[in-house]
């Protein structure tokens, strides 16, 4: 019988040395409680760092040492590099020789290149001086470094220290001589300075050595007769985030593309952590090793797309290179100096000149990038909100990703510290995952919360108070997430759009899906740009695309919905109609109707909840119809629930609201929420009664009952149904409908053996609804092989039966008759014939209800377990099609039939633990579901495997349990299987039947 309802530490920059007297810094220090001293981790770490950075300028110094023609250049040379083996070996305080060992590598580079083809018979004079000068000079350095290291050797010190306020000296000194050669070498130069080829280095070439040309000439002009020269002073890199998690992956990923020379675009909405990102890539270990100093990082936010020019873009981009642009053609200087060695170059917030509104700016920045990007060396990483990047650039785009949950919590429990938030951790992963876990509005609620003191559950009222306003802590894009996104509005390709841009958001922000991309235009007709919207919103991204579907971020979506006007109702009206008519024309047939009631349900939920709340009156009948669809096609929980129970009751809406009431109830039926079921048809009965539609009184009577019978709960339903033909309803219903109330009393009186087999649905077979008046003769002699009948005559008039069903109306009637034969078939033992009949009721409802195809699936799985096939009994029960796993993870009512009838296998293969398992699984979901019957079942299985194992009291327990169910039921207990033949297991099981009778060994029990 059918029991299932019917149907990611950055070391701090050295600080510069102070010009007051060391004693007085380092009393000050010590005497001040506050002064934060380094770690010594900090301490190691620096120290190792400043070592290498000596070991690597040694190394390129003595290069070029060696390839150098000039011996005057050769003696300066060496001399640099002894004072840096001083220092390397013998100097304690090292790290204050930071800016003299960049100088050094200064020098270098500049004896390589102006040296480059003569010899000392051929310096020039100009040439000559500034090298004397400079020979000069570090000769009395160094001899005052040895003087000083002869000091602490003489002392027996293992090293020595050189007092900061000399070495800020010598600093001073070296710049005035290498000035000379910007004013005296450089004008000597007639020619155009490109990039020194390379030179075939006699030493191994040490990872990290680059040979910045800071002080490269630029071309000079044949009729020039002035010079100028771009002045440099290295600027560091901004630090990398304080508070970086969950990115470690993408930094390794990116990085790597770094290290292979790739240009990166970092494209995200704002709030992403693209910055964050950049700046974590600088200081990497790899990248610190192949860029050294050259890490330079360009801002270019808080500027006004409308008025940049390329002026405005050399400008800042000099300054963060560390050079004063002097004259005209800023560009070449900037190449000038990126020609000299490989640079890493971050070009954040990039949308500010991508988005330009200039004319000229528009098209002299982009082949300037691109200029920059073919420069041997150079690598570009780009930040942007936009996708309007540069051509003539090979980009390699990542579109940055939200934080996963794990980093998203990391961030705010870093943050966020109250005491009570271990105990609300569910509640703020469920709040973090409502924001899409953006990265900025993570850390703008956490610190919210922090410095307001909310306990977790004020957070949370405070978000579902305020929503992104609580998100709006300060002013400016990283302390509010309203700034942020207005950045993103303001850009110039946004404002083009007009009006129609904005309304297109706040469109996509109110649909909960997004937009459909393939029916943007059915759905917006009037917006015949809507499309190329679309394009310019994401090329903004402020939206993306996602399985056809055009949508924003949570936080994006919060912050439109709160700060910008709902839809206009010219465009909410198009949306309406369109959808409306869609659910109007849907079937249950698979159409292209139903195609999207699948693909957008959760869209036209919303509008006709939005429609409920404004223009009730019109979205009543769109609500019963839609609720009607998702029952055929996508039986799922619907937020239209609360919306219909808050339809304001009166005269005017009491049947409205009824006939909502009563899809949703057969929604949550075909979920097998019974219970819920069942008190929503009861609020639609009332309603029903109200307005005197005495036939829908029935139908909610009938499905009430109907759901109680499914529960196992057969007095209920016999009870309800008897007490319903006293109502005052009964005198009004038609004869079709009263047999409707009395084929289904029958089917509860049937279970609990209160009437003959003859007396069964004899009432209803003459009925004038063909459909029940053939279901209840087959029902009838359905009843009459439950009861013990003759099993020949049952087959023989059932098989009569199955051939009146023929007609498409008579769908269920023929699914009653084939069931019934596969009954009769599997008691006589005819098992293929009876595996044959179920797979024709698996053919008649595959791709339409499908529910019923699983249920049938899972007896034909009984019958190959009878036929000792337990491997494809298995197969059967555990390996649904795909095609109905759908309706497999929602329907209680299946997952219950399969976890029993999957123990009753087991247990006839003799897999008891197993069988143990899923009993007890049955139960449990029994339990939920309020289901008496597999429960019944389920009890008695688990007391054949206790007495299996001989252990008579636990089996005792198991059926005295068994017992009371039958009696809650209205069952007799020697009849507990005899309406459901399927479910009776293998005779050798006979542990029930002993206790039931009373013999050993419960004799003493009963």
């Amino acid at each position: 019988m059918e029991y299932g309802p019917g149907s990611t530490t950055r070391l701090q920059p050295e600080v510069m040395p102070s010009k007051s007297p060391k004693s007085r810094k380092s009393k000050e220090s010590k005497n001040n409680p506050h002064t934060k001293q380094p770690s010594s981790e900090i301490k190691e770490s620096q120290a190792e760092n400043m070592s290498q950075l000596l070991d690597v300028t040694i190394a390129g110094i003595s290069a070029i040492q060696i390839v150098v023609p000039s011996d005057l250049a050769k003696g300066v040379l060496g001399t640099v590099a002894s004072i840096l083996i001083t220092v390397q070996s013998m100097i304690k305080n090292k790290s204050n020789f930071r800016a003299i060992v960049k100088k050094c590598k200064t020098i270098g580079e500049i004896l390589k290149r102006v040296t480059k083809d003569t010899t000392d018979n051929n310096l020039p004079g100009y040439l000559a001086h500034a090298l004397s000068e400079l020979n000069s000079l570090v000769n009395d350095i160094n001899n005052k470094v040895v003087s000083r290291k002869k000091q602490g050797l003489f002392k027996r010190f293992l090293s020595v220290t050189i007092d900061r306020d000399q070495i800020a000296s010598w600093e001073k000194d070296i710049d005035s001589a290498l000035k000379l050669f910007d004013t005296e070498t450089l004008v000597g130069i007639a020619m155009t300075v490109e990039e020194i080829p390379g030179i075939a280095m006699r030493v191994k070439e040490l990872p990290g050595i680059a040979m910045r040309l800071d002080e490269l000439a630029l071309r000079i002009d044949g009729n020039s007769t002035s010079v100028n020269v771009p002045k440099y002073q290295p600027i560091e890199p901004p630090s990398r985030p304080s508070m970086f998690y969950g990115r470690d992956d993408l930094v390794a990923e990116l990085m790597t593309l770094v290290v292979n020379n790739e240009h990166i675009a970092l494209i995200g909405p704002g709030g992403m952590g693209k910055s964050s990102l950049a700046k974590a890539i600088l200081h990497k270990p790899l990248i610190i090793e192949k860029f050294a100093d050259r890490r330079f990082f360009m801002a270019y936010d808080g500027l006004d797309p409308s008025t940049i020019t390329l002026e405005t873009f050399t400008t800042r981009f000099a300054g963060a290179l560390g050079i004063e642009l002097a004259g005209a053609d800023p560009m070449r200087q900037i190449s000038a100096l990126l020609h000299s060695a490989s640079a890493l170059v971050v070009l954040d917030n990039a949308e500010t000149f991508e988005e330009a509104s200039g004319s000229s700016a528009l098209g002299e920045i982009p082949p300037a990038i691109a200029n920059i990007a073919n420069i041997p060396g150079v690598v570009l990483i780009l930040t942007s909100r936009s996708r309007r990047n540069a051509p003539n650039v090979r980009w390699i785009t990542k579109d940055i990703p939200p934080l996963d949950s794990s980093a998203a919590q990391a961030v705010v429990f870093q943050i966020y510290q109250h005491s009570s938030c271990s105990e609300a951790g569910e509640d703020i992963r469920d709040l973090l995952k409502e924001l899409e876990f953006h990265p900025l509005s993570i850390n703008l609620l956490a610190n919210a919360a922090q410095q307001n003191d909310w306990s977790p559950a004020i957070l949370l009222k405070r978000w579902n108070n305020r929503h992104s306003a609580v998100l709006n802590p300060g002013k400016g894009k990283l302390q509010s997430l309203s700034d942020t996104m207005q950045l993103s509005l303001d850009s110039p390709s946004i404002q083009a759009l007009g009006e129609d841009g904005r309304r297109t958001l706040a469109i996509i922000a109110f649909l909960p899906q997004g937009l459909n991309d393939n029916l943007a235009g059915d759905l917006l007709p009037s917006l015949q740009e809507v499309d190329n919207i679309c394009d310019v919103l994401r090329m903004q991204c402020l939206v993306y695309r996602q399985d056809n579907f055009i949508k924003v971020l949570a936080p994006i979506q919060h912050y439109v919905q709160d700060s910008l006007p709902l839809p206009d109702s010219t465009r909410l009206q198009e949306i309406c109609t369109f959808y409306y008519r869609t659910v109007q024309q849907c079937s249950e047939e698979q159409d292209g109707h139903a195609n999207i009631i699948i693909s957008d349900h959760f869209n036209i939920e919303r509008v006709v909840a939005f429609d409920l709340a404004h223009i009730p009156e019109e979205t009543y009948h769109a609500c019963s119809k839609f609720l009607l669809c998702l029952e055929w096609h996508l039986p799922r929980p619907t937020t239209l629930t609360p919306a219909i129970f808050d339809i304001v009751e009166n005269s005017s809406t009491y049947e409205f609201k009824a006939y909502c009431l009563y899809d949703l109830g057969w929604l949550y039926s075909t979920l097998s929420q019974l219970t819920d079921a069942m008190k929503i048809f009861k609020a639609a009965e009332a309603l029903y009664l109200a307005t005197s539609n005495h036939k829908m009184v029935a139908a909610c009577v009938t499905s009430c009952a109907d759901r109680y019978r499914c529960q196992g709960r057969f007095i209920q339903s016999q009870q309800l149904l008897e007490g319903f033909q006293r109502s005052e309803s009964w005198e009004y219903l038609s004869k079709p409908t009263k047999d409707q109330v009395w084929c289904l009393l029958d089917r509860a009186r049937m279970c609990t053996f209160t009437a003959s087999a003859d007396e069964l649905f004899v009432k209803s077979s003459d009925s004038e609804d063909h459909s029940y008046g053939l279901r209840s003769k087959i029902w009838h002699w359905r009843a009459q092989l439950y009861y013990g009948g003759d099993i020949v005559q049952v087959n023989e008039r059932l098989e009569n039966l199955l051939l009146q069903c023929m007609c498409t109306r008579a769908c269920f009637a023929r699914r009653d008759a084939l069931a019934g034969l596969a009954e009769v078939a599997f008691c006589e033992g005819r098992l293929s014939e009876g595996m044959d009949i179920l797979q024709q009721i698996v053919e008649m409802f595959k791709g339409d209800r499908s529910q019923h195809t699983l249920w049938y699936i899972v007896l034909k799985a009984v019958v190959a377990s009878k036929q000792v096939d337990h491997a494809l009994a298995r197969e059967l029960i555990y390996k649904a099609p795909e095609s109905l796993q759908f309706f497999e993870l929602r329907s209680a009512f299946v997952f219950l039939h399969r976890s029993y009838f999957s123990a009753c296998i087991e247990l006839t293969a003799g897999a008891y633990d197993k069988a143990e398992s899923h009993f007890i699984a049955a139960i449990e979901g029994c339990d939920i579901q309020g289901h008496l019957i597999f429960k019944a079942y389920s009890k008695r299985g688990l007391g054949e495997i206790a007495f299996a194992h001989d252990d008579f009291a636990l089996a005792a327990g198991y059926f005295t349990e068994t017992w009371s169910l039958c009696t809650e039921m209205g069952v007799p207990e020697r009849h507990l299987y005899s309406c459901d033949l399927f479910a009776v297991l293998p005779d050798r099981f006979i542990a029930w039947t002993l206790f039931i009778e009373g013999q050993l060994p419960f004799a003493n029990i009963m």
